[in-house]
């Protein structure tokens, strides 16, 4: 058994096989099919294969594949061997660039696929994409719809309506918000001002040019008494009522409540009473509606526990007491006041009163109908060409830059406009309420004072950093509060109670959704022989009387204590008491 080499061509006349050599029957049977080119040794050798000719295009694996072994653009196996060193190249053994493995280009050079399939897989990605999108938009539908006002900071699922429902107590009607959007009433006359009580001081102008550099301390007004008095109590609307002048009787902070109601998230609750042909919109002893609000519309809600400082009622009663202390500071308090026909209609003789002025106005609704509100202002001003001016004014309060995010010490002066936009993101309500009072009470300016605690965890002591005046109407244009939207608010609701018959009724903001519910109550309701369970002593605002001064005695013992004492005394001291004194 052997190895059969096979016929080997003998060239006896130089290297290489002989020019006319017969090919072996393997290769062909004789035919010169492959190409062969004379060269000597020092001859350079061309490329066999090109492995880097590698076209574009969507046939590149296909043509790479045909044109590697592609002689055709050489003229002849002479050409090849002629060639000058120009033509020479190296066949590059580096890997090829490795693409990012993403977007089209590498999807579609790694992975040719077929255009019909291509776009197929991309159709079942985007009706994929449409599926999940649709599921994720019916859950936050859900979720808003059930949890909409708790993800704006509100109340929690235990959250409880600001009035005990009885069980005697029979629902007449329920009114969602999205119902009050959508009404709109344009009142045809202008208010009438009917009496004016009361005496306002002039305001001071020095205020306005209070920075956070050149702070003000806050003060307190101890002998200074604030009455909230309910429409029904008030002598003033009885005795317009018994001469018939109207047939809806309000104040004005029951009418802001019930224009803003859709911005509001906590509850709250209105007493409505039906007499002959009239109505009284009144507010309870102890209501919320003589709290303002902190942090209402946040996005974080506040701590629940009274005893916590930084609390929904610790904040809200440290508002109230901010408040009116604000508004009798940046008066010029040098005796001279503007009196109007009637002195305060609540102030017994010899007490001193806050400043204020009660503009007891009347708007017509329609030709039967109506509306008597008493207004509040709380001082005079004299513009530039002597005319007198109303002003109201109010307090924004900062507990702790770290929960609103922005500092007043630090934004005030130099960024004042995302101040206001964050006060108008977490306390929308609040801000609603008082522009709709100064546009009720036609005041020329409302004052807003920005005033924070001296020390994050210091609830007695606070400075005035600032204080900006707006024109009711053109803020209310800035936070988007449309006018005839308010008044058909108020339309609707005194036109669903006219309807109905001679009673007592509730107006109730639900605590979890947004909607308001009217209740049918027995006549005796919320009166002193009314049985029913009170809310919590804490959660009560008690009412002016005589122990106000000893209260403020022992708020300013406190103070002075905290004032003398170390920071670490004074957030121990802080911590104490969850609760200031409402004058």
């Amino acid at each position: 058994m052997g190895f059969d080499v096979g016929f080997v061509p003998y060239n006896p006349d130089g290297w290489g096989p002989p020019e006319a050599a017969a090919a072996p029957s393997s290769l062909g049977g004789g035919s010169a099919s492959v190409p062969f080119a004379p060269f000597s040794r020092s001859d350079k050798l061309g490329r066999i294969a090109d492995w880097t000719r590698n076209p574009p295009g969507q046939g590149a694996f296909a043509a790479a594949r045909d044109t590697v072994f592609d002689f055709a653009g050489l003229e002849d196996s002479v050409g090849l061997a002629s060639a000058d060193d120009a033509s020479f190249r190296l066949v590059d053994g580096k890997p090829p660039p490795r693409h990012p493995r993403f977007g089209p280009r590498w999807r579609f050079q790694q992975r040719p696929q077929l255009p019909q399939r291509r776009d197929e897989e991309v159709e079942a990605r985007r009706r994929e994409a449409e599926k999940e999108r649709a599921r994720r938009d019916r859950h936050w539908q859900q979720n808003r719809r059930t949890h909409h006002q708790f993800n704006r900071g509100g109340p929690s699922s235990s959250a409880k309506p600001s009035v005990d429902i009885q069980p005697e107590w029979s629902v007449k009607e329920q009114i969602p918000f999205s119902s009050f959007s959508k009404l709109s009433f344009a009142v045809a006359d202008q208010p009438e001002d009917l009496l004016v009580c009361g005496a306002v001081e002039f305001y001071d102008r020095a205020f306005d040019r209070v920075t956070p550099r050149a702070e003000r301390r806050l003060e307190r007004f101890k002998s200074r008494n604030f009455f909230k008095v309910t429409t029904t109590d008030d002598p003033v609307i009885r005795r317009l009522a018994e001469n018939d002048t109207a047939t809806v009787f309000a104040t004005d902070t029951i009418l802001a409540a019930l224009m803003c109601a859709p911005r509001s998230v906590q509850s709250w609750d209105i007493v409505i009473q039906r007499v002959g042909n009239k109505l009284f919109f009144d507010k309870r002893d102890g209501s919320q509606l003589d709290l303002l609000t902190v942090n209402e519309t946040a996005q974080e809600p506040l701590p629940e526990a009274k005893e916590d400082i930084n609390s929904a009622h610790s904040l809200a009663v440290e508002a109230t007491y901010i408040n009116q202390n604000f508004s009798q500071q940046v008066l010029l308090r040098n005796g001279e006041k503007v009196t109007f026909d009637e002195p305060n209609p609540f102030a017994t003789e010899g007490e001193e009163a806050a400043s204020v002025a009660y503009r007891y106005r009347r708007w017509k609704l329609d030709d039967e109908t109506s509306l008597v509100a008493r207004c509040e202002v709380h001082a005079v001003n004299v513009d530039p060409r002597g005319e007198r001016q109303f002003l109201t004014l109010n307090a924004l309060n900062e507990f702790d830059p770290k929960v609103t995010g922005v500092d007043w010490r630090k934004k005030l002066e130099t960024q004042r406009g995302a101040a206001l936009a964050t006060e108008l993101k977490n306390n929308a309500n609040k801000l609603a309420r008082w522009t709709a009072q100064a546009l009720l009470a036609g005041a020329d300016m409302m004052k807003l004072g920005y005033v924070s605690r001296l020390h994050p965890r210091d609830h007695y002591n606070h400075s005035i950093l600032s204080v900006i005046g707006y024109k009711p109407r053109d803020f209310a244009a800035q936070i988007n509060l449309n006018t005839a939207n308010m008044w058909g608010i108020v339309k609707s609701i005194v036109d669903v109670c006219m309807k109905l018959g001679e009673g007592k009724y509730v107006l109730v903001k639900d605590p979890v959704k947004p909607q308001v519910r009217l209740y049918e109550v027995p006549n005796d309701a919320f009166e002193n022989d009314y049985v029913e369970e009170p809310l919590p002593e804490e959660e009560q605002v008690r009412p002016f009387s005589e122990d106000v001064d000893a209260t403020a005695q022992e708020m300013d013992a406190a103070a002075e204590a905290e004032a003398t004492g170390t920071t670490a005394g004074a957030d121990g001291d802080a911590e104490k008491s969850g609760e200031a004194a409402a004058a």
